[in-house]
């Protein structure tokens, strides 16, 4: 007989011994991050641009310095937005799985699978260890992994039990049974003793009864397995155009909107090539005019020295290294710039002007921005400074 909505969703006695019901705080958790985590870098376009300090290209390259990967990552540099697009759609598909209990252990392999990646990529040398969030998630992945749903509030769940009654198949839910009473009732247990076993003391280790149920005494039917893969098929394609759906009105409104926003205060350079500044001159008794090339600082043109007020700072990519970089103007005229790049774990570090700090916002280390050096750790040492200067054409120039 097929249960009712309210049988289903109430938790049986001792709830908490089933893994299912135990395991359900973490499934939500698990997956509510990770599709908040995907849906928020298709609604950031910076996410996907390759010049902007916080896309993914920039990540790419901030991982290729730190990462035991880093012989591969340098030759996946040209793929970053399809690694970026696939990254956020699987983060989303797991999400979803998860959420729904629909094909959950296949979920949980390609979360965990997602998670040690990131570690190898991102989290690799944080330090301390456990600082590190992704190796974190990686072995909460594991008990769903090893549990699935449990049969709680899953999809999986729900078709198993339509397929059964439709068949006419009892619950196939596991119940939480004393081993006491599994003695009361078994026939063969006398006196503290298994006659079906030569009189060996009664265990549930090696019971008949409890391995009979395990192992499955009545087989589901073929055609049992083969309705509830359909069945999961079906409800599969549903919950990816569902996904699909999401991923693309999350992409149009990221857009809509004009994608994620600089701290206030703050702008993002973009590298430039300025034609040398020429003065015209005309030399004593002639009418020919001459030009004569001023000087600019060596290096790359990131931008107009006038977008980063005083006291304020820029975010831009180091045209050598390519990787994520902020410069600030100390005080009038006085530029500095650095490496944003967090030597602790990866993570792209800010200035912060009301605190007049440079500070990493995953673990906390915060840096001088007069020289680079480590004010507050857990980050051991200070970040790699760049030389910076204004040239006469009123650009910002990073040497090479």
């Amino acid at each position: 007989m097929a249960r009712s909505f309210r049988q289903r969703v109430t938790p049986p006695p001792r709830a908490l011994t089933l893994s299912g019901w135990a395991l359900l705080p973490l499934r939500a958790f698990l997956g509510f991050t990770f599709c908040f985590a995907g849906l928020q870098k298709l609604a950031n376009p910076n996410f996907f641009n390759a010049s902007d300090p916080s896309g993914i290209y920039a990540q790419l390259v901030a991982s290729n310095r730190i990462s035991p990967l880093h012989p591969i990552l340098g030759h996946l540099l040209r793929f970053s937005t399809p690694i970026g697009v696939v990254i956020a759609l699987g983060e989303l598909a797991v999400g979803i799985g998860v959420i729904l209990g629909l094909w959950t252990r296949v979920a949980a392999i390609a979360g965990a699978i997602i998670s040690f990646t990131l570690f190898l990529t991102v989290s690799y040398h944080a330090s301390p260890w456990y600082t590190g969030a992704d190796i974190v998630f990686f072995f909460a992945w594991i008990p769903l992994i090893l549990a699935g749903s449990g049969g709680v509030l899953s999809v999986d769940a729900a078709l198993a039990a339509r397929v059964r009654a439709a068949r006419h198949h009892g619950p196939g839910d596991p119940v939480s049974v004393p081993f006491g009473l599994i003695q009361r009732i078994c026939g063969h247990y006398e006196e503290g003793r298994c006659a079906a076993l030569g009189r060996a003391p009664c265990d549930p280790g090696p019971c008949p009864y409890l391995r009979e149920a395990d192992s499955g005494a009545a087989p589901e039917p073929v055609d049992l397995s083969r309705r509830r893969l359909v069945l999961g098929g079906a409800a599969t394609a549903a919950a990816g155009v569902v996904g699909l759906v999401a991923a693309g009105a999350a992409a149009g409104i990221g857009r809509a909107v004009g994608g994620s926003k600089a701290e206030p205060g703050t702008v993002t350079l973009a590298p430039t090539r300025s034609a040398p500044t020429t003065t015209t001159t005309t030399a004593p008794g002639t009418s020919t005019p001459t030009s004569t090339a001023t000087t600019d600082p060596p290096g790359v043109a990131i931008g107009p020295a006038k977008e980063v007020a005083v006291g304020s700072w820029a975010a831009f990519t180091d045209p050598t290294t390519h990787t994520p970089s902020l410069v600030i103007q100390l005080s009038k005229g006085r530029f500095v710039a650095y490496d944003a790049i967090c030597p602790h774990a990866g993570c792209t570090v800010g200035y912060v002007p009301s605190e007049s700090i440079i500070a990493c916002p995953c673990h906390g280390s915060e840096f001088n921005p007069d020289n680079g050096d480590v004010v507050q750790g857990p980050a051991t040492r200070g970040l790699r400074v760049l030389g910076v200067a204004e040239g006469g054409d009123g650009q910002l120039y990073i040497e090479g």
